[in-house]
């Protein structure tokens, strides 16, 4: 059973006892009819895609109260609907063990975990929960707790903890998470995008949360989560597999949203045997460029997150939706102004990394890709282009619906998501993933055990084994394209000839391939060295290429500053003169945050 009910859902008619009064919300529209096309989804209700057509739902969601860290999603006075009941998912994705409202948290390495957590009582007043059922959650969102503690809210008068939601507190492999939906049902995992938290998926819980038993996770730093940031998606996948794991489920079927579809799609080619069924919402196997999340990156450590809330709303949504929705706009810049700024860069440069171009062919499970018609961010081009590259992958195309899609067309996004994973889910697809064959021959003693679908961990190389030319040659194409930037790369590709190309990769090869990629200094440090030696040698022609560098290296303006005063006093005062000049105008190009 849901957190929500002690008894089986009903059509959603009314808020959460509880909750804030819905707020009048625009009429429910029909769903369109998404991308029709040899890989499309058909529309639900269109003919001859399901064999009994049900009317539209309205999508409204539960009635979170609000929380002073990060509130719930708004209300929308929405029309019910009988919800769609697939057929029971079957076969090899049998219903997990049953949920117990706790668990021990994974310990950092050499440090013993807390012991078994006890779910508290209701409080007076509240339903008690069913059979299989978890208490009723009181609050929006779990904020960071004290040391010792499940998670809380700040504020004397502020709601208690969710007890259906758990905080990770001061455990970096672990995520913070809730659950929705019957115990004994098959897990299904639900991924936030970037600078959201769990709530926007709100609305699609009522209808998933009767046939699974749905998992949602914040970002590191995002709704009150702990800011232990994660340096990459591979990483975030990790934490996310950690936390699952110490809760006994193994195999799940996963959507995300945006970087959450970064980390199923990661998940898929390196663990396929965890993964039963794949959605990928809003996703793309490249976003975007490196440099304009790294730019993003310096735009948040120099202004804060408010310029990345300010231009949220058209991002996110489609100006139609954002002038009749108010509040739920609101409540989206909210979410954004709520995170961590160090957990918001990390995620941009977790994304700036991620490319998984060239291996989608790997993916193997059932996937359905859905994208909002109007998605500025990461829209219809990029989903095509991972519905080309994964094996029998569908594309579902949502009509009047950008970047979070699950908000603004829940009705549409539900019914997809419905259909997928009820018929995916009966597929085996663990007989399509090759599995390597037994070896007979015993093992070393020392040799540990690493199960199929991991992927282990490269075998360092011997300190005395110097990397050959051709390994230091793309390495220094690497570091040189994250330090200075794809365009300045390209633009020095370019312009490249007979005559100049040997010296380019000379400096590809020596300068960043060897110096720049040591492990002795950090990239901070070693751009302040640069700018140093760039003031005292003359060379002003490289000083705005490293200036953007330092920053994109974490240099703050203040701290580059303070670079250039020290080469005043000891390089004189005119060279660091003609360093400021060239220095504030690639500061001020930089930090700008959009109009």
């Amino acid at each position: 059973m849901s957190e929500v009910s002690e008894t089986t859902p009903q059509p959603v008619q009314a808020p959460h006892p509880g909750g804030p009064a819905p707020h009048p919300g625009a009429p429910h529209q029909a769903v369109p009819a998404p991308h029709q096309g040899p890989d499309a989804v058909p529309a639900p209700g269109a003919p001859g895609s399901f064999p009994a057509p049900y009317p539209p739902f309205g999508g409204g969601a539960p009635g979170f109260p609000e929380a002073a860290v990060a509130p719930g999603f708004p209300e929308a006075a929405q029309p019910g609907r009988t919800p769609l009941a697939p057929p029971a998912p079957q076969g090899p994705f049998a219903p997990q063990p049953p949920h117990i409202a706790s668990v021990p948290q994974i310990a950092e390495a050499g440090q013993p975990g807390p012991g078994p957590q006890t779910a508290s009582a209701p409080q007076a007043g509240q339903a008690s929960p069913g059979p299989q059922a978890t208490p009723v959650p009181q609050a929006a969102h779990a904020a960071p707790a004290p040391q010792g503690t499940q998670g809380g809210t700040q504020g004397a008068s502020a709601p208690s903890a969710p007890q259906g939601a758990q905080a990770a507190t001061g455990l970096p492999r672990t995520l913070q998470y809730r659950f929705d939906g019957p115990e004994d049902a098959p897990v299904l995992v639900i991924g936030p995008s970037l600078g959201t938290t769990w709530h926007m998926w709100d609305r699609q819980i009522p209808e998933l949360s009767q046939h699974w038993r749905i998992f949602r996770y914040d970002l590191p730093g995002h709704g009150g989560a702990p800011a232990h940031a994660a340096a990459s998606v591979a990483e975030l996948g990790d934490r996310l597999l950690a936390t699952l794991d110490g809760l006994g489920v193994q195999r799940f079927g996963y959507a995300g949203c945006s970087i959450g579809g970064a980390v199923g799609a990661d998940l898929a080619l390196r663990h396929p045997h965890r993964v039963a069924s794949l959605a990928l919402v809003a996703s793309s196997p490249r976003f975007g460029t490196a440099d304009e999340f790294r730019q993003r990156g310096v735009i948040v450590r120099t202004n804060g997150l408010e310029p990345m809330a300010r231009t949220a709303p058209e991002r996110w949504f489609t100006p139609g939706f954002a002038a009749a929705q108010p509040a739920i706009v609101e409540w989206a810049v909210q979410m954004v102004r709520t995170t961590d700024p160090g957990c918001y860069i990390a995620a941009c440069e977790a994304l700036a990394a991620f490319d998984i171009r060239g291996a989608l062919g790997r993916i193997g499970v059932p996937t359905l890709v859905l994208v909002g018609a109007e998605d500025q961010v990461t829209g219809p081009a990029e989903a095509r282009t991972l519905v080309a590259g994964i094996p029998d992958a569908r594309l579902a195309l949502v009509p009047g619906a950008s970047h979070l899609a699950p908000v603004e067309q829940p009705a549409a996004v539900s019914d997809l998501l419905l259909m997928h994973f009820s018929t995916a889910w009966q597929q085996d697809t663990s007989a399509a993933i090759p599995v390597l064959p037994h070896i007979t021959a015993p093992a070393a003693p020392s040799t540990p055990f690493v199960p199929v679908a991991e992927i282990a961990p490269a075998a360092a190389t011997p300190d005395a084994v110097a990397p050959t030319p051709d390994d230091r040659y793309e390495q220094g194409t690497k570091v040189r394209r994250e330090v200075l930037g794809d365009a300045h790369v390209d633009a020095v590709n370019d312009t490249a000839d007979a005559f100049t190309e040997d010296f380019q990769e000379l400096v590809t090869r020596y300068a960043w391939g060897e110096v720049w990629s040591r492990d002795g200094l950090d990239r901070r440090t070693r751009s302040v060295i640069t700018l140093t030696a760039l003031v005292t040698s003359g060379h002003l022609e490289g000083l705005a290429a490293h200036t953007r560098a330092a920053l994109r290296n974490g240099l703050t303006p203040a701290e580059i500053k303070e670079v250039l005063l020290q080469t005043a006093v000891y390089c004189g005062i005119p060279a660091a003169g003609a360093a400021f000049a060239v220095a504030q105008k690639v500061i001020q190009e930089e930090t700008t945050p959009p109009a």
